[in-house]
């Protein structure tokens, strides 16, 4: 995983993984979520990868668009 940078270093996401067709999102304090296409839709899924690497808003978007959405918690 890759850790993430949010701009205020106060965004609740430690680190993430964005693969082909999913993201794992591990926050700081609450484990980690894997999200699909399949469980949060393609459109979702780029999204939040875009917002991941440029380390600001994916919190915010998954709170805001995708918080149920996971296809499973990991840890």
């Amino acid at each position: 995983m890759q850790r993430y940078s949010g701009a205020d270093r106060d965004s609740g996401i430690d680190a993430f993984e964005a693969g082909a067709n999913f993201m794992r999102v591990r926050f700081i304090h609450g484990g980690t979520y894997l999200y699909t296409y399949r469980s949060a839709g393609r459109r979702h899924i780029e999204n939040m990868k875009a917002l991941a690497r440029s380390g600001k808003g994916l919190n915010t978007y998954i709170n805001d668009n995708v918080s149920e959405a996971f296809e499973r918690k990991e840890d």
